[in-house]
């Protein structure tokens, strides 16, 4: 079996709180739901350490599919580039006074991902 292609760098580590389900990115002192606070992996050599953190916390039943992502860094903090994660970071799409689009809208002028 083929070990899934590393996206291209820079990257983060993304997975789900084995709790709650929770979208959560890994950070220099454990697991945030703020990507903003989402340790960067800018070389190969990192990206090998955040994911071995995502084995070892899976295997410790504290996340579940815990994965690399690649991201755009920019003023609000690392973006992932593709679709599905940035509606992950944001949370439900079909009302924007829920979910993490609430609390966060004003802050990114208003902007939400549609479905």
């Amino acid at each position: 079996m083929a070990l899934p292609k590393r996206p291209p760098l820079p990257v983060i580590l993304i997975a789900n709180d084995l709790l709650d389900g929770e979208v959560v990115f890994r950070t220099a002192n454990g697991w945030s739901c703020d990507s903003r606070e989402a340790l960067i992996a800018g070389n190969a050599e990192a990206a090998d350490a955040l994911e071995a953190e995502g084995v070892t916390e899976m295997s410790r039943n504290k996340v579940v599919d815990a994965y690399l992502v690649d991201v755009e860094l920019g003023e609000q903090g690392p973006q992932p580039r593709h679709f599905r994660e940035r509606l992950r970071t944001l949370g439900p799409s079909i009302r924007a006074d829920l979910g993490k689009q609430a609390s966060s809208d004003k802050a990114r002028g208003g902007q939400h991902v549609p479905v």
